[in-house]
């Protein structure tokens, strides 16, 4: 395909891997423009999530390829549409992921319009993944470094959202992509990855979520029911955390740590328990609400791969039961800390099938029940 002359609107994150994504947009030939995309208004206080920083360095990189670079700031709708929901599910006592919603709702909806608005045929980012277009349709594939690939967070765009996508980057090892950034002189090819969540940046997470949402506090006990200490607020915490208990040395119970089991909203207790594996975190299956699907749901039985959380390997699961309201799934082997509010995402061989949204987990190991 000739890409000679044809428009490409591209992320601009300020991270090194958006900037290579333009690059070798460029080296291909598209006629490159940048969208910097602010989603969060800051507080007073520098360093949270230090978005003027990330477009300075956008700037920089625009500059050094010589692309135009626009700005748009979607702070407000990302409050409604994203920032919204993460309170909601948090008050519910589920632990959402707001990436996942964030690249359906914001991101990509808004590439795609500026890509209308400024005449351009396709949009690009900087994400670790592979998009392939077919007679069916556009498939979701997953990116060739298997430790950095963000289908996960991706498995909710639509086929109007893929179709005119493109993820230079799939193909590539992150060394690869330091190591062509430093040898084009891009600034920022050593800068560090971004992790967590970019609206709480730097604040301890507790500190940010007390800003928005009042939680009681209430006691810390063992599935038997003994009382160990006191919480301050079950949504700080969720299944198979360890730091921040601030149980100390519990007589009687040896030195192994402990990690929340369970979460008791009715009674808001927190239930802990030690040992990594212990039964109360393992489970043999979930059910799930709100699965979508990339190019058509897959059959009930069919032995798949799937994934509960960003960057856990890939494990063997099949479907038990599937409809439009949701789906119940089996594990090949357990699975550890289950998480409500997190997604499942379901994979045959590299391609991405879609996913759904974890309402319970199911079919616990044996162990004492929480009282």
């Amino acid at each position: 395909m000739n890409t000679r002359h044809e428009k490409v609107i591209v992320g601009l994150s300020g991270g090194v891997d958006s900037a290579l994504a333009a690059a070798r947009l460029l080296q291909a030939g598209y006629a490159v423009e940048g969208l910097f995309m602010k989603n969060w208004e800051e507080d007073d206080e520098p360093g949270y999530c230090a978005a003027e920083a990330d477009l300075e360095m956008a700037r920089e990189v625009a500059a050094i390829l010589e692309i135009p670079l626009h700005k748009a700031n979607y702070a407000a709708d990302y409050w409604h549409r994203v920032f919204a929901h993460f309170l909601d599910e948090y008050r519910a006592g589920r632990t959402p992921n707001p990436d996942i919603l964030c690249n359906r709702e914001i991101k990509f909806p808004a590439l795609l319009d500026h890509a209308r608005r400024l005449g351009a045929t396709r949009v690009a980012s900087g994400h670790y993944a592979t998009v392939e277009h077919t007679d069916r349709g556009s498939r979701l594939l997953r990116a060739r470094d298997e430790g950095k690939d963000q289908t996960y967070f991706l498995y909710g765009l639509e086929q109007h959202q893929l179709r005119p996508t493109l993820f230079p980057l799939g193909e590539m090892w992150k060394s690869e992509v330091r190591a062509e950034a430093r040898a084009l002189g891009l600034p920022n090819h050593a800068r560090k990855d971004s992790t967590g969540i970019c609206f709480i940046g730097e604040k301890r997470f507790r500190d940010f979520l007390s800003q928005y949402l009042s939680a009681p506090p209430g006691e810390i006990c063992t599935p038997e029911g003994r009382v160990l200490g006191q919480h301050p607020g079950l949504m700080y915490f969720t299944l198979g955390q360890r730091q921040g208990l601030g149980i100390g040395g519990v007589e009687g119970a040896g030195d192994a740590p402990w990690y929340v089991v369970a979460k008791d909203t009715g009674r808001n207790r927190l239930i802990v328990a030690q040992g990594a594996d212990h039964p109360l975190l393992l489970s043999t299956g979930l059910t799930a609400t709100d699965p979508h699907w990339i190019l058509g749901a897959p059959s009930a039985g069919e032995p798949l791969s799937i994934r509960i959380r960003h960057r856990q390997p890939l494990q063997r699961a099949r479907i038990t039961r599937i409809d439009a309201a949701g789906l119940q799934v089996r594990f090949e082997t357990p699975q550890r800390a289950v998480t409500p509010g997190q997604s499942i995402v379901f994979y045959r061989d590299r391609e991405c099938l879609g996913g759904a949204v974890i309402s319970a987990a199911a079919g616990e190991a044996e162990g004492p029940d929480p009282v």
